[in-house]
C-alpha cells in the first residue's frame, strides 16, 4: 500500500496525555499535519482491564486510519501495552508506533535502581513484565503504581500543595528504597514533571516522548512518506469532548484548535 506523503499523522490517547507526545512530534517534524484523537469519553484507560483497553484502542486507531492518516502513534503506555501487538497484526500494512517506558535510556545513563511510575494496567501488563524481566539483569526495576494521578492532571491540577501531597503519598516509600532514577511511564505525567522533580528531591526523570517522535520520523522516512517542507498543523478530532477539553488542549500545546 502506497503511503500518501501529504496525509496527516494520527495521534491517539485516552485524553490529554498524548499531547505531551504530540508536542515532541511537532517539534521534530514541523512540516507534518497531525490529527489528534483523545478518547476522553472512556478515560481513564489505566483503571480498565486490558480487554477493554484493546477494544477502545482498536476503535480509536481505526477511526484515525479511516480519516486518512498515513501513520498512527499510540501516545499512551496503557493502550500500547494492551493493544499494539494485535493491532499491528490487524493493520500489518500500516505504520503504527507505540509508547514504552524509557527504562533503557535510564540504564544507559548508569542508573541501577529505577522506579517506573505508571498506571496499574500498564504495570500489570505482560508487555511491561517482559520488558522489566529483559532489563532486570542490568538494573533493578521498581514498579510504582500511581492510581488517580491521570485524573488529577485531566482536572488541571498541575501544581500546588494538593498535588505535592498526592505525589508524596506515591513516591516517599520508593525514595526510601533508594531509587536513583524515575521513569514517567504515562504520557500524562510530563505535564507535572516539575512537581515530580521537586517531590523526588531532584531525581533524574525519563520519559519516552522524544524517542517516540524519533521512531515515527525514522519509519516515515524509510517509507518515503516524510514531509520536509511547508508548515504543518494540528487538528483535534471531535469525540464528544467538552469545550474544556479543547481549551485545555490549546493551553497545553499552544496551537489553535482545528476541527474536522
Amino acid at each position: 500500500m502506497q503511503i500518501q506523503k501529504n496525509a496527516p499523522i494520527g495521534v491517539f490517547d485516552s485524553g490529554l496525555g498524548g499531547i505531551s507526545v504530540l508536542r515532541e512530534l511537532a517539534r521534530l517534524m514541523p512540516a507534518e499535519d497531525f490529527l489528534y484523537f483523545g478518547d476522553d469519553r472512556n478515560a481513564p484507560y489505566g483503571v480498565r482491564p486490558e480487554s477493554q483497553v484493546l477494544e477502545l484502542t482498536r476503535a480509536g486507531v481505526g477511526r484515525l486510519f479511516d480519516a486518512g492518516c498515513k501513520a498512527v502513534v499510540l501516545a499512551c503506555n496503557t493502550a500500547t501495552a494492551a493493544a499494539v501487538v494485535p493491532l499491528r497484526a490487524l493493520w500489518s500494512h500500516r505504520i503504527l508506533i507505540g509508547a514504552e517506558p524509557a527504562i533503557k535510556p535510564a540504564i544507559r545513563d548508569g542508573h541501577r535502581k529505577i522506579g517506573v511510575l505508571a498506571t496499574s494496567t500498564t504495570l500489570s501488563s505482560r508487555r511491561f513484565g517482559d520488558l522489566a524481566k529483559a532489563l532486570g539483569t542490568e538494573a533493578q526495576i521498581l514498579p510504582i503504581p500511581a492510581p488517580g494521578l491521570v485524573e488529577l492532571i485531566e482536572a488541571r491540577v498541575w501544581a500546588g500543595s494538593a498535588l505535592d501531597h498526592f505525589l508524596h503519598g506515591i513516591l516517599d516509600a520508593p525514595l526510601l528504597q533508594g531509587i536513583d532514577a524515575l521513569v514517567l511511564g504515562c504520557t500524562h505525567y510530563p505535564f507535572v514533571r516539575d512537581a515530580i522533580k521537586a517531590v523526588s528531591g531532584g531525581l533524574p526523570l525519563y520519559d519516552g516522548n522524544a524517542g517516540i517522535a524519533r521512531q515515527t520520523c525514522r519509519l516515515l522516512a524509510e517509507a518515503g512518506a516524510l514531509r520536509e517542507t511547508g508548515q504543518g498543523s494540528v487538528t483535534f478530532l471531535e469525540c464528544g469532548q467538552s469545550a474544556d477539553f479543547f481549551r485545555i488542549a490549546q493551553e497545553l500545546i499552544r496551537l489553535e484548535k482545528g476541527k474536522v
